[in-house]
C-alpha cells in the first residue's frame, strides 16, 4: 500500500496491517478506496462494482474500522442478502476477516437450527448474515430477547440491492430498515451493495428513502468479453453442444427453469458428462453438495436456475453457458460476470437458443449490450399488499396498535401511497374480520388468527406467495421437492422423478405429511414446477425489431446462428425500424407487429377490443387482431385515431395472485394486479409511431 493521506490511511491501523500482511492486497480496487471516507463517516451509500469486484470488503473494511475507533459492542452490523445460499457462501469468508481484528460473524436464516439460534443469542456476533423474512421473525418474536438483539445495530447491509428491488421484496426490506430504525431509536447508516444497475442515483434515493447518500464506484457493462451466438433448435441439441465442446473446462450453464434444469442435466449424464444441478426445489443439503464438488472439478458442468446469479462463490469458472436468453441485460451481465476472474483471463458466454424467439432474445441483449445499455431498476407499482402484511406485522411486533399511530407509521414507510390508503385498508380489514378494533386499538380478530396464525403466524414473515411442494426423500436424506401434479400415474407405470440431476422411482407417497418416499432409478424421470409466461420488457423487444430491420450485434454468431437469423430476415422483412406494422397474411391472419412487450401489448388489446373487435391472442411481439370484415385501410384509421386510456381489469388477470389479497378490498387488489401486468407507456410510446400496412405470404 502506499504511503500519504490515501483513503487506506484513514483506516483504523489494526485494519490497515491485516489488509497488508493478513490478506497479502498491494492495493485496494477503486470502490474500496473510494467507499472508505463516506462509510466511516456514516453516510449512507450505494457501492457499485462488476460481478466479484470486491464490493463485500468495500462495505465491511470501513466498518471494521469503525467498530474498532467506536467500541461498538453488541450486533452492530446487519448483513441482509436474497437467499440463503448466499449467507452460506459469505459466512466463512466474512469471518475470516472478521477474525483477523478479534470480531464474530453469525448466521441467522431457516435452515439455522435452535441450538446455533440460542448460542447466537447468548453470545451476539458484531457481524450478522441474515435474510429480510428472518429479521421479520426477531422483530415479531413473541420473546423479546430477540428484538432487544436487534437494539444495537448501528448499520445495515444490503447486498445485491437490485435483486430485492425489482419486486416486493424490496418494499418488504425497505419497512423493516425503518422498523429497525424505530426499534433503535435512532438513524441507521444504510450501505447497499449492487451491479449492473441503469439508475443507481434512483436506487440509493429508494432505500434511504429520499435522505440522500453517495453513490460509490460503476457498475457498468463488461467491455472486455467474448460472446458467441448458437442456434441449435433444441434442448437434446444443447446437451450434444456442451458434451462435445470446451471439455475439460468448469462450465456454468444457466436454464430459466427448473424443469429445463432437470432435462439438461439428465441429457448430459447420459453423455457422460460430470454433472452438478442447482435451483431452488433442490434441497440446501443437496445443492451445497454439488457446489462444493462443482468448486474442486475442472473438467464439468453446474447446470442452475437464476439462484447462481448471485455472488455466491463456485470457484473459477472457464464458460458461461446460457440456454436460450435471460430476460434483461441485468442478469446477462451477472451471469457473464461469474467468468474470467483469473488474472488476465476474459470473459465468455455461450447463447444456445433452442427457438427462433430465444435466438432474436439472445441477440437483441446482445445489441443492448454492446450499446451499453442496462435496464433502470423499478420497484412495482402500488405495494398494497404489502403494506396490508406490514399493518398485520407491527400490530403482532406491538402486540397491538394504535390505529392512528399505526396508520402514520406505515404512511413514513411507503412514499407516495394514496391519500387514506392505509384507513381504507384497516377498515376493510376490520369489516372482514381480520382484524378486530375497540375504542381505536387494533389486533388479531379469530379470523385473521385462524387465516395468518398458523406456526407463531409463519405467513407472514414473507411477502411472496410459496406454491404447495412435496418434499422428495430418500430414506432419512432430502432430495428436494416437486409439485404434486410430478407425482400423477401415468399407464400404470412407476412414477419417477428427475431431480438432483438424478431419476428417481416414488416407491410411496404421504400425502398428509406432503412427503413422497423414492429409490434411485437409473432411468431419468419428469418433475414439474409452476411457472407462468415471461413478459419481456419494451427495451429488449425494440431491439430484437431492430435486429430483424438488419442491425447486427458486434459478437460472433455461429454459422446456424447467421442461416437462421438471414431466414428470419427474410420471412419477417416487414419489419421496419422505423414504426409498427399491420400485416395482413394470405391465410387472413392478421397482426399488428408493435415489438412493445407483453404489457404494452395488454393494453393496447384493450383499445383494439374497442374500436376493432377482438384481439385473439397477444404476445411480446405481435397482437393478433379479429377483424376480417374490416380492410386494412380502415384498421390502420381506427389505431390512428384510437387514444390510449387507462387499462381496465379483465378476467384473464385473475391468474395472478396476491399473497395478502384477501386483505384488500376487490377494487384495490386489481389495481395492483392491473398495474403490473400492464404498460402504459410502452403501449403510448407504440401507438404514437408511424403505422403502415403490408401484405405478406
Amino acid at each position: 500500500m502506499s504511503a500519504g493521506s490515501s483513503p487506506f490511511e484513514r483506516l483504523h491501523p489494526a485494519v490497515q496491517y491485516h489488509v497488508v500482511n493478513s490478506l497479502g492486497w498491494s492495493s485496494l480496487r477503486p470502490t474500496q478506496s473510494e467507499a472508505i471516507v463516506p462509510i466511516l463517516a456514516g453516510d449512507d451509500a450505494l457501492l457499485l462494482a462488476p460481478t466479484a469486484g470486491g464490493k463485500t470488503e468495500a462495505a465491511v473494511l470501513p466498518l471494521l474500522s469503525r467498530m474498532i475507533s467506536a467500541s461498538w459492542t453488541g450486533l452492530s452490523v446487519l448483513y441482509i442478502c436474497p437467499i440463503k445460499a448466499l449467507l452460506n457462501n459469505l459466512e466463512p469468508r466474512l469471518a475470516r476477516l472478521l477474525g483477523l481484528v478479534g470480531r464474530q460473524v453469525g448466521l441467522w436464516h431457516g435452515d439455522v437450527d435452535a441450538a446455533a439460534r440460542r448460542r447466537l443469542l447468548r453470545e451476539p456476533p458484531d457481524l450478522l448474515l441474515i435474510t429480510p423474512e428472518s429479521i421479520e421473525g426477531l422483530l415479531t418474536a413473541r420473546d423479546p430477547s430477540r428484538r432487544v438483539l436487534l437494539e444495537s445495530v448501528q448499520t445495515l447491509v444490503v447486498d445485491e440491492l437490485h435483486a430485492f428491488a425489482g419486486d416486493d421484496r424490496g418494499w418488504h426490506l425497505l419497512a423493516l430498515l425503518n422498523r429497525l430504525e424505530d426499534l433503535a431509536g435512532r438513524r441507521l447508516q444504510r450501505l447497499g451493495l449492487s451491479a449492473t444497475v441503469g439508475n443507481p442515483e434512483a436506487l440509493l434515493d429508494w432505500l434511504t428513502g429520499g435522505r440522500g447518500g453517495r453513490v460509490i464506484g460503476r457498475g457498468g457493462a463488461i467491455a472486455d468479453a467474448e460472446v458467441t451466438i448458437d442456434h441449435v433448435g433444441s434442448l437434446e441439441n444443447a446437451a450434444l453442444v456442451i458434451a462435445r465442446l470446451h471439455r475439460g473446462e468448469k462450465r456454468l450453464v444457466f436454464c430459466d427453469s427448473r424443469g429445463r434444469v432437470e432435462t439438461l442435466a439428465a441429457a448430459l449424464r447420459s453423455a457422460g458428462v460430470q454433472v452438478f444441478v442447482s435451483h431452488s426445489s433442490v434441497s440446501s443439503e443437496a445443492r451445497r453438495q454439488a457446489e462444493r464438488a462443482f468448486g474442486e472439478s475442472s473438467d464439468c458442468v453446474i447446470v442452475a436456475t437464476s439462484t447462481l446469479e448471485l455472488g455466491i462463490d463456485v470457484g473459477d469458472l472457464d464458460r458461461v453457458i446460457q440456454i436460450d436468453a435471460p430476460a434483461t441485460v441485468s442478469s446477462f451481465l451477472q451471469r457473464m460476470g461469474r467468468t474470467g476472474r483469473r488474472a488476465g483471463a476474459v470473459r465468455h458466454c455461450l447463447f444456445l437458443a433452442t427457438s427462433d424467439e430465444s435466438l432474436l432474445c439472445a441477440a437483441g441483449l446482445a445489441l443492448l449490450w454492446r450499446d451499453g445499455y442496462v435496464e433502470p431498476i423499478r420497484p412495482p407499482p402500488k405495494p398494497y399488499q404489502v403494506v396490508a402484511q406490514q399493518i398485520m406485522a407491527r400490530l403482532l411486533q406491538q402486540g397491538g396498535g394504535e390505529r392512528g399511530r399505526l396508520a402514520e407509521s406505515i404512511g413514513r414507510t411507503f412514499r407516495d401511497l394514496p391519500q387514506g390508503l392505509v384507513e381504507a385498508l384497516l377498515s376493510h380489514m376490520v369489516r372482514e374480520e381480520i382484524l378486530w378494533e375497540d375504542g381505536g386499538v387494533l389486533w388479531f380478530a379469530p379470523k385473521g388468527e385462524q387465516t395468518f396464525g398458523r406456526r407463531s403466524f409463519l405467513e407472514l414473515l414473507s411477502v411472496f406467495n410459496s406454491p404447495l411442494q412435496i418434499q422428495v426423500r430418500h430414506g432419512t436424506t432430502e432430495i428436494g421437492s416437486v409439485d404434486p401434479l410430478s407425482l400423477r400415474h401415468e399407464d400404470d407405470q412407476p412414477t419417477r422423478l428427475q431431480l438432483a440431476g438424478r431419476g428417481w422411482r416414488v416407491i410411496a407417497v404421504d400425502w398428509a405429511r406432503r412427503i413422497a418416499a423414492v429409490e434411485p432409478s437409473p432411468e431419468p424421470g419428469r418433475s414439474h414446477w409452476v411457472g407462468s409466461p415471461r413478459a419481456l420488457g419494451f427495451d429488449l423487444c425494440r431491439a430484437v425489431r431492430s435486429l430483424l430491420a438488419g442491425r447486427d450485434p458486434d459478437v460472433r454468431l455461429s454459422r446456424r446462428a447467421q442461416a437462421r437469423l438471414a431466414e428470419l430476415r427474410e420471412e419477417m422483412a416487414f419489419v421496419s425500424d422505423d414504426g409498427t406494422t399491420l400485416v395482413t397474411h394470405d391465410s387472413g391472419d392478421l397482426r399488428w407487429w408493435t415489438f412493445a412487450g407483453r404489457g404494452a401489448n395488454a393494453v393496447l388489446a384493450q383499445v383494439l377490443a374497442r374500436s376493432l373487435g377482438a384481439v385473439r391472442r397477444i404476445d411480446n411481439f405481435s397482437l393478433q387482431i379479429d377483424s376480417a370484415h374490416l380492410s386494412s385501410t380502415e384498421i390502420l384509421e381506427r389505431l390512428r385515431a384510437s387514444d390510449i386510456p387507462e387499462p381496465v381489469w379483465e378476467d384473464w388477470m385473475a391468474q395472478v395472485q396476491l399473497k395478502f389479497e384477501r386483505c384488500l378490498p376487490e377494487t384495490l387488489a386489481h389495481e395492483v394486479i392491473l398495474a403490473r401486468l400492464t404498460d402504459l407507456a410502452g403501449a403510448v410510446a407504440a401507438q404514437h409511431e408511424p403505422i403502415r400496412a403490408v401484405r405478406t405470404s
